[in-house]
């Protein structure tokens, strides 16, 4: 049986990324929050997610490489840590360097309520080149400012510090360490994604909890900040605001759970 990613279909609206982060600010002190989806930038191309592990279907500059790219550098004055250099509004400069991982770690249906705050449940689009590894099915959300957060299998029991890292991660299964090295490479730069940063922040620090370098680990923010030239488009609208949903566009990393030995 795979884990349900509860059916919604709610009607887009903006998304205020003001409003989120005050809220997550508020309800967690200032430390990562997890982020909902929200629509594509206005006239961006509608194209296909790129099947590569690696890549993304921009052309990047010759001259980056991954042993070349800056450091990661979480802002501090950002909640989620996202980088100072690698972000949303320079992601696409970044885009399709060879050795460098690219993930999305949102769900394609969140049964979180992010409409509460103005934004999305459902995946809404993507960058191309990143797979999707939904942090909520690999370990224990902090604590949202919405309601409904997802609470259902996941590979890790963590449990987190106030300061918003990892004070322990329990495996639940026997296959849990492998699937993280399989989908997250701990020998080459990976970039993180997720709506705002949270999921994203949550990824990397259980990562680097786990024994990943940090050096090598970056939160490159939240898609709604996104005003590229490189988004996939996974769910469309009518003009009645009737959604169609488009996920075999995605590079999805499914788990299943059921095939997984429990740890007793």
């Amino acid at each position: 049986m795979h884990i349900n990613q509860f059916d919604s279909a709610a009607e887009a609206r903006p998304l205020s990324r003001r409003l989120f982060v005050a809220a997550g600010a508020v309800a967690l002190g200032g430390v990562f929050a997890a982020a909902g989806c929200v629509g594509s930038p206005a006239e961006a191309p509608e194209t296909a997610l790129s099947a590569s592990d690696d890549a993304a279907g921009a052309e990047a500059s010759p001259a980056l490489t991954a042993d070349t790219l800056p450091k990661p550098d979480p802002d501090p004055e950002s909640p989620f840590g996202v980088d100072k250099n690698i972000n949303m509004e320079t992601i696409d400069e970044y885009l399709n360097i060879p050795g460098v991982a690219y993930r999305d770690a949102r769900m394609l249906r969140d049964p979180a309520q992010y409409e509460e705050i103005g934004g999305h449940a459902n995946l809404e689009m993507a960058l191309e080149g990143f797979r999707i590894v939904p942090f909520p099915l690999v370990g224990t959300l902090q604590e949202l400012p919405v309601s409904g957060a997802y609470t259902g299998e996941r590979l890790f029991d963590v449990t987190w510090g106030a300061d918003g890292t990892v004070a322990q991660a329990v495996p639940r299964f026997e296959e849990s360490r492998q699937i993280l090295e399989d989908l997250f490479p701990s020998d080459r730069p990976v970039m993180i994604m997720c709506g705002a940063g949270g999921y994203a922040g949550m990824t990397r620090q259980l990562l680097i909890a786990l024994g990943w370098d940090p050096d090598l680990l970056y939160n490159v923010g939240g898609q709604w900040d996104y005003t590229g030239y490189h988004p996939v488009q996974f769910i469309s609208y009518d003009a009645d605001g009737t959604p169609h949903f488009m996920f075999w566009r995605a590079d999805y990393a499914d788990i299943d759970f059921d095939a997984l030995t429990p740890i007793e």
